[in-house]
């Protein structure tokens, strides 16, 4: 038997949740084939078979939280899978028809592990919202349970009110921001940028750049470029606080938040400031379909030192963005929209965007916070700033 072990995906990483079972017991793997998918408070990723041979067992349910380095499967190295007339394993398991117990409080999918901790803890599992694929029930919901009585499931099921449970995934993200406004001294100061000239440089040029490159001219590069030009004059925004220290980074590796089919994650585009912008534009294309493939892996999110967060692609006119611990700014960006702003003694209308700038007023003082934004704000403006590094 070789053991299936969770892997060290990250320094500040010590548990994960299982959040999907790919290969399962009876069937065969070849080595490196995925056998499980975990989830962490930043990432999914899959750990393959050490061994080829057929999975005999697994040692945790879908939704699980287990400690890294544990073992959660076996791979039996003499065995061979079984044919069968009947369904696969993972076809079993998510089957319509798979019920618990014969009692109809039970008409619920459910594998052993959760119906024993059920017994145990005298829990009516027919009562317990599934957090597993098609409301599978895990043990981890059932341990998270109350002792209900059928009737009581019953009216809780047929009343106008739905309850369910965060998935172990959101609970970690969500436990992460309230700590991240709990330990840090948060504080948001707003600017507006006028599009104009950045919207027409991308207009003339968008043709060329995309022949040339291969890749469309977006803003995002200009935001990275701008950002990077400001944290080189206010290095405290790139700073993080270590104990009584604060640690001040030579390098800019700029998280950009993108959206993936379990919500917004931010990967990061390592040494920004040595990419191009057609560099930067790809690479962050590439991680916008990592993210929606689920293929990112932890690499893609450690040593982050700035973070931007676009909130405008939804439609976003203003935020206040939270922190991305440990750093101790994060830039948001808004949808862009026609506004009269005063120019030369005249109102005229101007594609306007709203920014803002969440900073930890413990390292970074509000005249420090209020010049970045404004150098960012003259770097958009004035693109050719950025180009000329000046």
């Amino acid at each position: 038997m070789v053991d299936v072990t969770i892997p060290q995906i990250g320094e500040s990483i010590t548990t994960v949740f299982i959040a999907r079972w790919i290969k399962r017991p009876g069937e065969a793997v070849a080595v490196g084939d995925p056998i499980v998918e975990l989830d962490s408070d930043k990432a999914s990723m899959e750990v393959p078979s050490p061994s080829a041979g057929v999975v005999s067992e697994t040692l945790a349910d879908e939704g699980d939280e287990v400690e890294v380095g544990s073992i959660v499967a076996r791979v039996d190295e003499t065995a061979q899978a079984q044919p069968t007339d009947g369904p696969t394993p993972a076809e079993a398991a998510n089957a319509p028809g798979e019920l618990a117990a014969s009692d109809a409080s039970a008409a619920v999918r459910a594998g052993p592990a959760a119906r024993q901790q059920a017994r145990q803890q005298g829990v009516d599992i027919g009562g317990v919202s599934g957090t597993g694929p098609r409301g599978r029930v895990t043990s981890g919901d059932v341990r998270g349970a109350p002792s209900v009585s059928v009737a009581e499931a019953v009216v809780a099921v047929a009343g106008a009110v739905e309850r369910r449970k965060m998935t172990p995934l959101r609970r970690t993200i969500a436990r992460r921001l309230v700590e991240a406004q709990q330990n840090a001294a948060m504080l948001t100061t707003f600017n507006e940028v006028d599009m104009s000239r950045v919207m027409a440089l991308r207009k003339r040029y968008q043709e060329d750049f995309g022949a040339r490159h291969g890749i469309k001219l977006g803003f995002m590069s200009f935001f990275v470029k701008a950002a990077i030009e400001a944290l080189k004059e206010f290095p405290s925004v790139n700073a993080e606080i270590d104990g009584d220290e604060v640690v001040y980074k030579h390098f800019f590796n700029v998280g950009v938040a993108v959206s993936g089919p379990k919500g917004l994650v931010v990967p990061v585009v390592k040494n920004a400031d040595q990419l191009s912008f057609a560099e930067v534009e790809k690479a962050i294309a590439d991680l916008g379909v990592r993210a929606r493939s689920n293929k990112l892996g932890m690499a893609d999110f450690q040593d982050g030192t700035f973070t931007i967060s676009n909130g405008g692609i939804f439609g976003s006119l203003m935020s206040t963005p939270i922190l991305n611990p440990p750093q101790s700014g994060i830039l948001g960006m808004h949808t862009i929209q026609q506004r009269p702003v005063g120019i030369d003694g005249e109102v005229v209308l101007r594609p306007m965007m709203y920014l803002a700038l969440s900073y930890d007023h413990r390292i970074i003082d509000g005249r420090e916070a209020v010049s970045f934004l404004v150098r960012i704000k003259q770097g958009v403006e004035n693109p050719e700033r950025i180009l000329l590094e000046v």
